[in-house]
């Protein structure tokens, strides 16, 4: 087994080229700006070490990380949009620089350009692939819009945002470790084992990530801190404080998510700090990891070909960026 780092590095020699035509530049353009900002490639390269668990690499798998790529990228792109975010991986969103109708047909044909890279695989396995990759993609477009609703109510329960984090974050994580894994010859048992190990993985990298939007430094985050807060985004901070607030502490939050406040994210994190909703958060992040590695830990595979896997969910909730 490779470790995340190596497998990245090779994926990124893989996957750094052209992936769409010269014309129209003002189509494509955008998208290879986009790609060429980088990221952390995890959906992708854990796709290649779902695979490389239970057996070496298919050439396949690096045509399913490539399509898992792009489709993630897709939906970046368009998420940005409807966040209204200025920023991404500390660079300027691709509806910023090149104007929103641009970005949302940047965003289309990156989608398309997915499905033809699904389209390279054998057609022995194609069907339970685009099988999964298709009920991701809808669970994905479902979570997305149960955000965006839950921005219009007042508040939300913990299980009604755990459920929409499932949808929006952690399948796409779980779908990619079984693709690779049916890539791999993997039986039924350790596919459905590696799911979970994904699915609550994610969940515990949300974590993290909502933790980094109020907690994090700027320049390592790569986004715009505080940026779920403006948004009044239900977030596991804003929920948890929101059941732990006293009276006083629960109106303020209720007044600062309903005004244009200056000070309103410095406000709204002093608020989390005092009910220590910084703290709860990474006692939440470490009980879904421990429940991921219990997932992990019943693959039917040798202990020593799971290290990879169990340093990446480390470093992915233990990240400051």
């Amino acid at each position: 087994m490779q470790s995340f780092q190596l497998l990245a590095e090779k994926f990124t020699l893989h996957f750094d080229k052209k992936h769409f035509p010269e014309q129209p530049a003002s189509l494509y353009s955008p998208n290879e700006y986009f790609l060429g900002l980088g990221g952390k490639r995890i959906r992708p390269v854990i796709c290649l070490m779902g695979n490389e668990l239970v057996d070496e690499i298919n050439p396949d798998a690096w045509h399913v990380a490539t399509a898992i790529e792009l489709f993630h990228n897709f939906t970046l792109i368009h998420d940005d949009i409807m966040d209204q975010a200025p920023l991404r991986r500390g660079f300027e969103t691709v509806h910023k620089k090149f104007g929103e109708n641009t970005a949302l047909l940047a965003g289309d044909v990156m989608l398309v350009k997915a499905y033809e890279y699904l389209g390279k695989i054998d057609p022995a396995v194609i069907h339970p692939i685009l099988h999964l990759f298709n009920s991701t993609a809808r669970e994905v477009c479902e979570g997305q819009q149960l955000d965006m609703d839950f921005e219009k109510q007042e508040e939300v329960s913990f299980e009604d945002y755990l459920k929409m984090i499932e949808l929006k974050t952690s399948v796409l994580l779980a779908a990619s470790l079984k693709m690779g894994a049916i890539l791999g010859g993997a039986g039924q048992r350790n596919q459905d084992l590696l799911y979970q190990f994904g699915k609550k993985l994610g969940i515990a990298f949300q974590v993290q990530d909502d933790y980094l939007d109020a907690f994090g430094e700027p320049e390592k985050f790569g986004k715009q801190v505080g940026g779920d807060i403006l948004s009044n985004k239900k977030t596991f901070l804003l929920i948890h404080a929101l059941e732990v607030a006293d009276a006083t502490q629960k109106q303020q939050l209720k007044n600062l998510l309903a005004s244009n406040d200056a000070d309103k994210v410095e406000k709204i994190v002093a608020i989390f700090k005092a009910c220590k909703v910084d703290e709860w958060a990474l006692q939440l992040k470490n009980k879904y990891l421990d429940e991921a590695f219990a997932h992990l830990e019943d693959v039917a595979v040798l202990s020593k070909r799971k290290q990879p896997l169990k340093a990446l969910a480390q470093f992915l909730v233990h990240r400051d960026y």
